[in-house]
């Protein structure tokens, strides 16, 4: 083998080193299977003048526990559901500007009930029961 040949096989070998990696870069955290359940047997009371829950006292906020997503909305109506993604796990976020849940990873879109906007998400989230009793606010399954 004389130089070139060698060089020419060095650039080959790095490039596919280099496609793999960003390939890899692609792939899911958790595959689909991977999936985190959403949460059963909910029973949360969230006091609303702790520190730890302070987004949801203004409409817009809101906060992640215990596997769920709770969010005040602009009307200042809660709602709670699973905070995982069902297309791939990653972590909803609330978007008060159009009261849905957007998952910054592949970019699935959830209405307020759960139900899919947008995929590649194909499964609803799992919604879950509010109720605001003076600062407390409960979530159950």
């Amino acid at each position: 083998m004389d130089r070139r040949d060698f060089l020419a096989s060095l650039g080959i070998g790095a490039a596919v080193v280099a496609c793999a990696n960003c390939l890899q870069g692609c792939s899911p955290v958790n595959g689909p299977n991977d999936v985190p359940a959403a949460p059963t047997n909910v029973n949360l009371n969230l006091d609303l003048t702790s520190t730890a829950n302070k987004a949801l006292n203004t409409n817009g906020g809101y906060i992640y526990n215990g596997g769920l997503i709770i969010a005040r909305t602009s009307g200042g109506s809660f709602i709670a559901l699973s905070q995982a993604c069902t297309h791939q796990g990653g972590t909803v976020q609330y978007r008060a500007s159009n009261n849905t849940f957007y998952c910054p990873v592949h970019g699935s879109l959830f209405a307020a009930d759960g139900s899919v906007i947008n995929g590649p998400a194909s499964r609803p989230l799992a919604k879950y029961n509010t109720a605001l009793n003076g600062t407390v606010l409960t979530v159950t399954s």
